[in-house]
């Protein structure tokens, strides 16, 4: 997959493409029907497929205090999208030039003299350009007149409501990763890289790693049984805390992660962590022993869960391989 990061850096090898729009926020099963829609359409074509993405996103643009938590930031939706059929991901730098740019000028800069796209497919409650003038209808018309074809998102329903982003959140928000993993196809996962931090969890005796977010909001906070990938050995069960530590004062969010039986030197590595079960929300606590305490109980706890998730998914396994 090739990442094209910006208008500058559109080639004339990039024109002739099909090609979506939107935030991709979590790719989940919504999105992946989207990029399923699109790769079929580029194969009949015998044209790559093109997602178009936008960072900051525009309502992080528009209303900076506003901004709901995402569930991915870039280079975790980017992670994501390498597993499916796309070939090219654009990433337009969303700035007050580009919310200025009318939307036939839009159209004109990118669809039809930076992409040459040849089939579109967007949301019909899609809108673009200056005051969000440009819509579903706009881009049917310049497509006559252009040569490509626009076509609506396929919606897809779990139990009966739409798959999106805003249901995930809610989901993430009650604690409900089962219900999260089912709308996105795969657990939900952050990612980043271990970094130093204040050892209190050491001279509590339950080291953690420190995994530096690069987020201001977080959709998920508490505690939660965990899987680390990209270790030598994976994947690996911890206990993990989300959120601010409001026992010590602590202001920003971070992610913490108190690796089972694991001493290893880890410090840089770069780790997915999968979030499989919510036990409590993160409190604040009178006393470091009274932490102490609660943090050895929240450890006995994801031990218990995991003696019990990890021959449930060996049977799974073999259930899988056998059919």
């Amino acid at each position: 997959m090739e990442f094209i990061r910006g208008w500058h850096n559109l080639k004339p090898q990039h024109r002739g493409c099909v090609a979506t729009i939107g935030n991709f926020d979590g790719v989940h099963l919504g999105h992946q029907a989207v990029i399923g829609q699109l790769a079929e359409k580029g194969q009949e074509l015998g044209l790559p497929t093109q997602v178009i993405l936008f960072e900051p996103q525009p309502q992080e643009f528009f209303q900076p205090d506003a901004a709901i938590p995402r569930l991915t930031r870039l280079r975790e939706k980017l992670q994501a999208l390498r597993r499916y059929s796309v070939d090219r991901v654009l990433c337009l730098h969303f700035d007050a030039g580009l919310a200025a740019l009318e939307p036939e000028q839009f159209i004109q800069r990118l669809l039809v003299d930076g992409l040459r796209v040849r089939y579109l497919v967007v949301g019909d409650d899609f809108h673009f350009g200056r005051r969000r003038r440009g819509d579903f209808a706009m881009l049917v018309e310049a497509g006559k007149k252009h040569g490509f074809k626009v076509v609506n998102m396929h919606t897809l329903t779990i139990d009966d409501e739409r798959v999106s982003s805003t249901r995930i959140r809610a989901a993430l928000e009650r604690g409900d990763l089962a219900q999260t993993e089912k709308l996105l196809g795969r657990p939900y996962r952050m990612c980043g890289r271990v970094a130093h931090g204040d050892k209190l969890g050491r001279t509590l005796g339950f080291p953690t790693a420190n995994i530096y977010l690069h987020r201001k909001m977080t959709p998920i906070k508490g505690i939660f049984a965990v899987e680390v990938f990209g270790l030598k050995t994976e994947p690996l069960p911890g206990a993990a805390n989300i959120g601010t530590r409001p026992t010590v004062g602590g202001t920003r969010t971070l992610l913490e992660v108190h690796l089972l039986d694991f001493s290893d030197d880890i410090y840089g590595a770069y780790v997915h962590v999968n979030f499989l079960h919510k036990f409590r929300d993160e409190k604040r606590f009178e006393s470091l022993e009274e932490l102490r305490r609660w943090i050895e109980k929240d450890v006995a706890d994801v031990r218990a869960f995991f003696r019990e998730y990890h021959p449930a998914r060996e049977k799974n396994a073999v259930r899988e391989k056998s059919a």
